[in-house]
């Protein structure tokens, strides 16, 4: 089996990277275009669709791009066959189809929906006097001491705008008085203003708003005195924002990343967008200026389109500001009030509660507090000695950081971890890092070639019987405010193997300590990729000896090529195959002799899906696993991951015959991914009523919080009450049913 999985595999196997991931794009438009989703719900994920899009320019194309233009190097293939300069063409081509379509959903559908909803945006023609008193004192206090008219001829060279600034470019013109008669002009429009003005008179029934740019717009021949303005345009420019680090020298990682977080905004511009009704010639100008490549004209050119003319406002991201406003509460979903996690409801100290039991924790269904709990009690706790934590996102006002910082200023020995190369994140953590390096917490940057990507937290407490370790893994950041949008698993356990594991962990992250032989832990770059490969590799060999064999995986990406090759193998062994990715696929699934065993679906929905799940064999025999990790080379090897066993078999059981078999079910949000590369919506027969996974999650984690507050306690652990069947029936049924067929797959593939 070990060659199957081993065997060359052409080009025509794999989907391409980059254009899967627009295939996800498209994913969160549709949840736009779904007009069962509340209406500010709807324009959210227009929101989203756009900052992804952002973020897929800045480092997705902008390395493709990279690769096609770079120093005439020959150019490596993807592994669907297509060179740099044909997926470049691919993905512009894909991409100026979405953004159409979703500016067509803002015109035709959310547009026309917000303004019977009372949501009006209103040009400046169409403003009351009232509301143009208004404007006029919101420019003239506001804005005017903030706005910046730059003229551009030889005295005064273009300026270089900004990464996702949003510009005003004119055209101008005069008789008489300084400066050439006929001028290009622009001027940035504040982010540090709203984008949004709401106007005067609004209430939750009649929301009247102009946009920023429209207000400064029609000011700008008071901005450009004795000019007047032949023509107007908004446009916006998107950089490479990739910052490289890998074989980058200096003594000072936090000053390094500082002095990249100023080059970002000089990165080469790789997207131009621009108003669909813009004056050519301030078109041409700024793509002369910023040498991008506009649509050729001649005969069969090779050249693809960097230039997206937008027929709407540009950068919905800004529709944020909509959303957040207070008071529409009937246009979001409705409210989710995370549970408490049982095992943590009884009147006891944490650490009693996770010595006595493993405790697994499902946001965001079940609160986050618990994880927050376990920094602070430590913090306050006089027996805790040291506590030691990796940090990649955190919020804003974070309770952990916080704690670290009182546990440090107490006298305890605390360690943090703190990832400087988390993707746009990088000047939020340097921020952390200076503020927990003054309050005594001895604060480390892991290593310039690695990411630290995994999520550990370890408190050594001294205890009657001496020290003890307890830790928190989890799949997602100590972020509380995260905590309530995506889906994550977290594990609290005082096992010896798994607490001695997690202090190598951080022996290895801040000493480079080596040579441990993890007993528990899986980890990256050591042996995460290889370990993975095995795994699956003995089901494909249990297969073929014709016994039972499954393999679960629930990723936010599979994009590894050695894992795919690997999954094909197991699959022609006749190993059923279950994946849940949410974003990325470069695996074919359905292809007669080499994938037909192999499903492959994704969930796109309220909650961000962002846990990883991995399944290996059936029934009492399963291995479970949870990590921090996608399959995708990045993570296997050039990330510090960890991929960390659920032993406690009542945990164990809630992930196979609840958690899993409810988003096997999903049948309203799941997509399913068909061996051309396209989706198609997972609908259910008419006979059978859509099973909505979080939905579900949402409703189960409150009837499972009031069956146990009304059962009396007899000694028996709120986790074991849950995996006792003290669940709703119908996740009972749901969970017998997706085991007969997970079995019933087993026997067909072993036949």
């Amino acid at each position: 089996m070990a060659k199957k999985s081993e065997m060359t595999i052409g080009p025509e196997a794999f989907i391409n990277r980059e254009l899967s991931w627009l295939e996800f794009n498209l994913r969160v438009l549709e949840e736009a275009e779904n007009e069962e989703n509340p209406l500010l719900e709807r324009m959210k994920f227009l929101a989203i669709f756009s900052s992804n899009l952002d973020e897929f320019f800045m480092v997705r194309v902008a390395g493709v791009r990279e690769q096609a233009f770079g120093d005439g190097a020959p150019q490596d293939f993807a592994a669907d066959g297509l060179t740099a300069s044909e997926q470049l063409r691919a993905i512009a081509a894909r991409s100026q189809e979405l953004v159409a379509r979703q500016y067509r959903c803002l015109r035709e559908s959310i547009g026309p929906a917000m303004r019977e909803a009372g949501f009006n945006l209103l040009r400046n023609m169409e403003l009351t006097r009232e509301q143009k008193e208004y404007v006029d004192r919101f420019f003239r206090e506001r804005a005017l001491p903030i706005l910046t008219p730059m003229a551009c001829d030889p005295a005064h060279p273009s300026p270089r705008y900004h990464n996702r600034g949003l510009y005003l470019g004119t055209m101008l013109e005069h008789e008489k008085g300084l400066g050439p008669k006929q001028l290009f002009a622009v001027v940035q429009v504040p982010q540090v203003l709203p984008r949004v003005i709401l106007l005067p008179g609004n209430n939750t029934n009649n929301v009247s708003f102009v946009l920023l740019e429209e207000l400064v717009a029609a000011r700008l021949p008071e901005l450009f005195g004795g000019f007047s303005v032949k023509s107007w345009t908004t446009f916006r420019i998107t950089r490479d924002c990739d910052q490289e680090l890998l074989e980058q020298e200096s003594d000072d990682m936090l000053r390094l990343i500082e002095e990249r977080l100023k080059e970002r905004q000089r990165g080469q511009a790789v997207r131009l967008e621009i108003a669909a009704k813009a004056d050519e010639s301030i078109a041409q100008r700024i793509i002369d200026d910023e040498d991008l490549k506009g649509l050729s004209e001649e005969p069969g050119a090779t050249t693809y389109n960097e230039v997206y003319r937008i027929d709407g406002p540009l950068d919905l991201t800004g529709l944020w500001e909509l959303y957040k406003l207070p008071g529409f509460e009937k246009f979001h979903d409705k409210p989710h009030a995370p549970t408490r996690p049982a095992a943590f409801r009884q009147q006891r100290d944490i650490f009693s509660t996770v010595s006595r039991e493993d405790v697994l924790v499902h946001h965001p269904y079940e609160s986050f507090d618990p994880v927050v709990d376990f920094v602070t009690s430590a913090a306050r706790d006089p027996r805790v000695l040291a506590i030691k934590q990796t940090l990649y996102r955190t919020s804003g006002d974070s309770p952990i950081i916080r704690a670290l910082m009182d546990a440090a200023e107490a006298g305890k020995h605390v360690t943090a971890l703190v990832e400087l190369k988390a993707r746009f994140d990088e000047a939020n953590n340097v921020s952390w890092a200076r503020q927990l390096e003054r309050a005594g917490v001895h604060v480390v940057f892991g290593f310039l070639d690695l990411k630290t990507h995994c999520k550990v937290s370890l408190v050594i407490r001294n205890e009657r019987e001496g020290l003890k370790r307890y830790v928190h893994l989890g799949t997602g950041n100590y972020n509380p405010a995260t905590a309530t949008s995506y889906t994550d698993l977290g594990l609290f356990t005082a096992d010896a193997e798994i607490a001695e594991d997690a202090s190598a962990l951080f022996n290895l992250l801040t000493g480079y300590s080596q040579g441990h032989q993890w007993k528990k832990l899986i980890v990256a770059p050591n042996d995460l990729h290889s370990r993975t490969l095995e795994l699956i590799r003995s089901q494909a060999a249990l297969a073929s000896a014709g016994k039972p064999s499954r393999i679960f995986a629930k990723v936010n990406s599979l994009a590894d090529h050695q894992i795919i090759e690997a999954l094909y193998g197991a699959s022609q062994a006749g190993v059923p195959i279950e994946i849940l990715s949410r974003g990325i696929c470069c695996l074919r699934p359905g292809v007669a002799g080499l994938s037909e065993n192999i499903q492959v679906r994704s969930i796109v929905d309220r909650f961000l899906e962002h846990s990883r799940i991995f399944i290996f064999g059936e029934g009492v025999d399963a291995e479970v696993y949870l990590g921090s990790a996608d399959w995708m080379p990045r993570n296997f090897f050039r990330r510090v991951e960890v991929m960390f066993p659920v032993l406690a078999e009542p945990l164990k059981e809630r992930l196979l015959t609840t958690i899993v078999p409810t988003y096997s079910d999903d049948t309203a949000r799941a997509r399913r991914l068909c061996s051309d590369g396209t989706y198609t919506l997972d609908t259910p027969s008419k006979k059978q009523t859509p099973q909505r996974s979080q939905i579900l999650f949402m409703e189960e984690a409150s009837a499972v919080s009031e069956t146990i507050t009304q059962l009396p306690d007899h000694g028996i652990s709120n986790e074991k009450k849950q995996s006792s069947g003290l669940i709703s029936s119908r996740v009972s049924s749901r969970s017998n049913s997706s085991q007969r067929q997970n079995r019933s797959r087993s026997r067909k593939s072993s036949s």
